[in-house]
């Protein structure tokens, strides 16, 4: 279980890795300032929603 888990991390960090350097190159500067406010914020969105989902289920799991 752990292992697949860390695949899945894996692969998911490679992934945003990925894009992120994509979209460096292929945008100029001035859009990627407005639009990293964007992306910042919706990390930080999806940060929140998977840290309560994993909270939720860890509770799940251990309180059964």
């Amino acid at each position: 279980m752990a292992k697949e888990g860390n695949i899945i991390t894996s692969f998911l960090i490679g992934a945003t890795v990925g894009i992120a350097v994509g979209y460096i190159l292929a945008t100029d500067k001035e859009t990627r300032k407005e639009d990293l406010t964007k992306v910042k914020d919706t990390l930080y969105n999806l940060k929140d929603k998977f840290g309560k989902k994993v909270s939720s289920m860890e509770e799940d799991i251990y309180h059964s």
